[in-house]
């Protein structure tokens, strides 16, 4: 079904603002490619790559850099609309700084997959997410190493290219769970999402870093379902806005193994339990497979 018209607050017109965010997703990729590279950052910022072990892993000099520019762009063009940010950065300057009870909330992951950027891999992204009322209304997903730059907004997804041309999302045709591939998470695995996997009967599996990746891999056609399963670690709502965004925009589903919705209006910044995305036409089964088999891998997990 069509997503309804998203209306934005007043004094924010839709072309400017999607022409900032293209403009600033574009220089946030320049930033994390020559980061990666070891090269000069562009626009000012420092070019030494330092890393720091956060509390939910490693925090780099590029992590910073990309959520500075952005929230620049978005600052500099609408300084006086009244809508939070709220971004692991953020966070880690002050714990109490949860803007989640605003109409309008920012949620920014200034660099998703950062052990997989240290690693070389090319499986990191960009994350940004408009909120309106908890539930995400517009996403920007930026692949830098792909130059892919993936928009959900009003029931259309679509990516583009540097010189502005796009090509709408390309689901799967593959309509049985037993012909689907999944992808799945390079450096957040355990015993339990090797089973439950295994559980789902699904055709096959790839590892690929960062959820940005993986939903986009999805939205290629080149994959068709992600399981997240939380344990020790739990991803966070700045690394699921986005994503959840753009794949429900181009007709997947992106819920709980208990087929709830996500959430994003809680000061616990934890997307906990099962969370399953997909191309749409088997999430109900997929579901149902998983909650079967969670009866078994962890009759206390909370879906």
């Amino acid at each position: 079904m069509m997503a309804s018209p998203v209306v934005l607050p007043h004094g924010v017109n839709e072309g400017h603002l999607m022409a900032v965010l293209r403009r600033s997703g574009w220089e946030a990729a320049d930033l994390l490619r020559a980061y990666a590279r070891g090269q000069q950052p562009p626009y000012g910022y420092p070019p030494r790559m330092t890393v720091e072990e956060g509390r939910d892993g490693p925090v780099s000099a590029a992590d910073r850099a990309v959520h500075h520019h952005m929230l620049q762009a978005l600052t500099r063009s609408w300084p006086h609309i009244p809508w939070g940010l709220l971004s692991e950065e953020t966070t880690h300057h002050d714990d109490r700084t949860h803007p989640l009870d605003r109409e309008w909330v920012w949620l920014l992951d200034p660099l998703d997959g950062t052990k997989d950027f240290l690693e070389g891999t090319g499986h990191y992204a960009i994350h940004l997410a408009l909120l309106h009322k908890g539930r995400p209304r517009l996403g920007l997903v930026m692949l830098p190493e792909r130059e892919e730059l993936w928009f959900g907004l009003n029931g259309h997804c679509w990516r583009e290219d540097r010189q502005g041309r796009s090509l709408p999302a390309q689901l799967s045709g593959r309509r049985r769970c037993e012909d689907l591939i999944l992808v799945a998470s390079r450096n957040h695995r355990d015993e339990r999402l090797e089973v439950l996997i295994a559980n789902l009967g699904l055709a096959s599996s790839r590892s690929v870093g960062s959820v940005g990746c993986k939903v986009a891999a999805i939205l290629r056609g080149e994959a068709d379902v992600y399981v997240s399963l939380s344990g020790h670690s739990a991803p966070k709502h700045w690394d699921m806005a986005a994503p959840e965004a753009v794949l429900q925009a181009a007709g997947g589903c992106f819920r709980h193994g208990d087929g709830r919705p996500l959430s994003y209006s809680s000061s616990d910044l934890r997307q906990t339990g099962c969370l399953i995305a997909s191309h749409g036409p088997c999430q109900e089964q997929l579901e149902a497979r998983t909650r079967l088999a969670m009866t078994s891998i962890d009759p206390d997990f909370v879906l």
